[in-house]
C-alpha cells in the first residue's frame, strides 16, 4: 500500500531538520522530495563547488557518501516513526537527537554526472533501536551513480 506523508507535520518536521536544521546538509543543498512508505527521497543540485574531479566536473565522493548516509538514516528514522504513530512530534524530535550512524557501506558505481541528484532509502530491517537501510543514488537522467548499505542506531 502506498502511504505519502509528504503533507504531514511529519513530512514537514523530516525536511526541515534535513535542509534547514543540520548545517552540512543545508551546506549542501539536502531537500527532502518525497516519503512514501518506507521510502525517503532526498535530492541535492550540482554546484561548482561539488567537484570532485576537475578536469572530469563529476561529483565527489565525500557528497555522494554525505547523501547516503543523511538518506539511511532518515530512512530508520521514518521506520521507527511508523512504529511510534502515537508519540507527539516532540516526543519525536527528542527521539531523533539519538539517530547515529553505527556503519555505513557506499559502493560507487559510475561517476557522479548531471544536474541534481537523488538518494532513495528505505528500511531492511528495524528493531527497537537499531535499522538497516538500503539506499540508492541516481541522477536526473536516471542512472544509478552509488548505493549503500547504513546502520543506525536510535
Amino acid at each position: 500500500m502506498n502511504t505519502p506523508i509528504h503533507n504531514s507535520a511529519f513530512f514537514s518536521l523530516i525536511n526541515k531538520i534535513v535542509s534547514e536544521k543540520i548545517p552540512f546538509n543545508k551546506l549542501l543543498g539536502m531537500t527532502v522530495d518525497s516519503i512514501e512508505d518506507d521510502t525517503i527521497k532526498i535530492k541535492i543540485k550540482m554546484k561548482d563547488e561539488f567537484v570532485g574531479n576537475y578536469i572530469k566536473k563529476n561529483l565527489h565522493g565525500g557528497v555522494i557518501s554525505s547523501l547516503i548516509d543523511v538518506t539511511g538514516g532518515m530512512a530508520a528514522f521514518v521506520s521507527f516513526y511508523k512504529k511510534n504513530t502515537e508519540q507527539s512530534i516532540e516526543a519525536q524530535k527528542k527521539k531523533f537527537s539519538r539517530l547515529g550512524t553505527v556503519d555505513l557501506r557506499v559502493d560507487y558505481l559510475r561517476p557522479g554526472y548531471g544536474n541534481w541528484f537523488i538518494a532513495s532509502g528505505y528500511t531492511l530491517r528495524a528493531g527497537t533501536r537499531v535499522a538497516v537501510t538500503r539506499i540508492e543514488l541516481n541522477n536526473d537522467a536516471g542512472k544509478l551513480i552509488a548505493s549503500g548499505t547504513g546502520t543506525y542506531i536510535l
